[in-house]
This record gives structure tokens, sequence and C-alpha cells, in this order.
């Protein structure tokens, strides 16, 4: 069974960083919807929104996915830890998928060099925070810090 840090101190901070990606997200994808808005959805064209080539179809998925990480970062709940989760590998899957089309026909995204390397970038940013911002009950936490100090714990580490 996986092991996540319940109430981390961090928290705060992972939501911020998790709430500021999904605004970047946010207002890349309605920039590039307002600049390639008429285009057909899937175009290979040269339009670029805050530094990332973009298409139609791109921006759209975009705007989606960056209220979605706004939501999750804004919730107090373990909802932002399961999106941060789930969006980081998305990221991270996808980056590596549009960079092994980067050259071809396939690139139905639009993708450029310098997207796949933010997307790698903001994939690895929210696993991070997934796996930092796990919420639970004081005495969850309070089980998680003694099985971390346990004593045989403490010889592990040695």
């Amino acid at each position: 069974m996986a092991h996540f840090p319940v109430n981390h101190p961090a928290r705060p901070l992972y939501r911020v960083l998790a709430g500021l990606i999904g605004l970047y997200i946010l207002v890349f994808g309605v920039w590039g919807v307002a600049e390639t808005l008429g285009d057909p959805l899937f175009d290979r064209g040269s339009h670029w929104a805050l530094g990332l080539r973009t298409n139609l179809a791109f921006s759209l998925a975009s705007v989606i996915f960056g209220v979605v990480l706004i939501i999750g970062a804004s919730r107090r709940t373990n909802l932002g830890h399961y999106m941060n989760l789930t969006a980081g590998a998305v990221f991270l899957v996808t980056s590596i998928l549009m960079m092994s089309v980067l050259q071809t026909e396939a690139n139905f995204l639009n993708f450029s060099m310098s997207t796949v390397i933010v997307s790698m970038v903001f994939g690895l940013i929210l696993l991070g925070t997934g796996l930092y911002d796990k919420v639970g009950s004081e005495e969850h936490a309070e089980t998680e810090r003694q099985r971390r100090s346990h004593p045989v714990a403490e010889v592990h580490r040695r």
C-alpha cells in the first residue's frame, strides 16, 4: 500500500502551486481559443499563446483542464489530492506521447518542444503536489507520525 503523508505542513503551498498551474492553463486556453477561433479544430497552423503553440482543440482542452485544476486546488478535501495525482500523470503521459509524434501528422494537438517541456514540468509539479496534499483526521495524521518515528523505523533509517 502506498504511503502518502497526511496533513503535511506545506499543504497550503502545494495547493497554491496547483492553483497557479491551473490558472496558467486556463489563461493559456482562453488566449488560445481567442487566437484560433474560426480555424479547424485540429489545425496545424502557427498559433501561439503564452509562448506555447496551440490549436483550437488543445486550447479548449486547456480551458477545461485549467478549471478542473483550480476547483481541485480550492477544495480542502482529498479531491485535490486525487486530482493532482491524476493530472500529473496525464500531463506526463501526454507530453511523452506528443513528443514521440512531434514532427508527424499525428501531432493533432499542435505541440512544439516548448509545449512538451512545459507539460512535463507541470506534470512533475502536479504529481509532487498530489503526493503531499492528502487530508486526514488529526488521529490519522498522528498515527502516521508515530509510525514514522517508531523505534523499528528509526533502526531502518540508519
